[in-house]
């Protein structure tokens, strides 16, 4: 009987350090050539394997894989394209059988986060439904922090150390202009429902008075008449005001700020225009001199100040993946485990899918400061060794020298074609 091959996909938004973990798998997969046979990736994420369009890994060199764990982005592609319910497109789940079946596929690895947690799970359901051994292997990966069962989830640790360094540069640039020019910055950052990244800002500060002096969290609800209190107070104590604002920022009614009226592709809200929101309603309060930034794309590329702890777990729960799947296991996902004692340590854990799929992991309260604008000493604590590290890329020419995969596809072997 033919060695199964495998099957790796990337999902949603990408982060500096998700190459990594295909690194991990790639590379621990290849340490089991009598066990896996080849690994395919699929081309821009799921949907590689519904129009299959799987790509050769096995076509790359050494160096080459190597090189993604100082690579930014998805090497192989993402989509944001969410997979409904079998009940609701059952096609879609029964393709993905039939690709798998044609191309002896018999490890699915899921690079991704709740979304692609659940899709994982619900592969892992039909195949067994349709008597097709298949294991579903998800691999955790968001910026946002917030898949629940793991410590913490790669790809925040060094979003998390480009906001913190971000924040220092930008206060340090104002406090220098704050007498005559600017007086008030404001920073907003990706989170839809979680404040983990705007908490990240938090550690920008080393002393009493130091920015940022106003984090805005999703999980507090937004109350204008005492943020633009606040901000008065602030400015009139240091001069300036420096504030991270995360993107979900909401009211009490759990309304966003800054809701467009859009959805994505998830159906989630789309959101954007908070931070000249906030400026424009601090200059007709107050009228002071503002600036506004928004970190974007810029937060989850900065490959180039990535976090080493980042950089470690990334890697760790792609090898983990495959081990666990060697291991006979299914539906299940690596997570981190934080060890106890006052020196961080880290372990590989295992977390069920029907327990991740879909749910949401918020700030704590108690990592929140009473008045609901900075964190806390525990926030503190938790977040500082996620940052540690400085896994810097190799550079040429003055620039980071970042890897580029042939990416060549296998031919197909179904004769239908399948519609996205």
């Amino acid at each position: 009987m033919p060695k199964k091959n495998a099957f790796y996909a990337q999902s949603g938004g990408v982060t500096s350090v998700i190459n990594a973990s295909a690194c991990g798998v790639i590379e621990t997969a290849r340490k089991h050539k009598s066990e896996i046979g080849k690994v395919y990736a699929g081309r821009n994420g799921i949907i590689g394997a519904l129009r299959e369009e799987l790509i050769d890994t096995s076509k790359e060199s050494r160096s080459a894989i190597h090189g993604l764990l100082t690579t930014p982005s998805g090497a192989f592609g993402s989509c944001r394209h969410k997979m409904k319910t079998i009940e609701e497109n059952r096609a879609e789940y029964e393709r993905l059988i039939e690709v798998f079946k044609a191309h002896n596929i018999g490890y699915f690895l899921y690079n991704g986060g709740g979304d692609s947690a659940d899709t994982c799970l619900k592969v892992s359901q039909l195949s067994e439904a349709m008597g097709y051994p298949l294991q579903a292997i998800h691999i955790p990966k968001t910026i946002d922090n917030d898949l629940p069962h793991t410590d913490n989830c790669p790809g925040f640790g060094s979003v998390a150390k480009y906001i913190a360094i971000s924040t220092r540069e930008a206060a340090l640039d104002v406090a220098s202009m704050c007498e005559s020019s600017t007086k008030v910055f404001i920073l907003e950052v990706m989170g839809r429902h979680a404040g983990w990244i705007a908490a990240s800002g938090g550690l920008a500060a080393e002393q009493d008075g130091d920015a940022p002096h106003i984090i805005l969290f999703p999980e507090i609800a937004f109350n204008r008449e005492k943020f633009l209190a606040k901000v008065k107070r602030t400015v009139k104590k240091n001069g300036y005001c420096v504030i991270i604002a995360s993107e979900g920022a909401q009211y009490k009614d759990g309304s966003f700020l800054a809701e467009s009226g859009l959805k994505d592709a998830f159906g989630h809200s789309q959101l954007g225009g908070l931070a000249p929101n906030l400026a424009q309603m601090i200059k007709d309060e107050h009228g002071y001199k503002y600036h506004w930034a928004v970190a974007d794309y810029l937060q989850r590329a900065a490959r180039h100040i990535a976090s080493q702890t980042d950089l470690d777990q990334a890697y760790a729960v792609g090898e983990a993946a495959v081990e666990m799947a060697l291991e006979g296991k299914n539906s299940v996902m690596p997570c981190i485990v934080r060890g106890n004692g006052k020196r961080y340590r880290w372990s590989i854990g295992e977390a069920p899918l029907d327990e991740v799929a879909n749910v949401e992991k918020m700030m704590p309260r108690s990592f929140i400061t009473r008045d609901g604008f900075n964190i806390t000493q525990a926030a503190r604590e938790y977040l500082e060794p996620l940052i540690q590290g400085e896994a810097y890329p190799e550079y040429k020419n003055g620039m980071p020298k970042y890897v580029r995969l042939k990416n060549q596809l296998v031919p197909k072997k179904l004769a239908k074609g399948f519609k996205v």
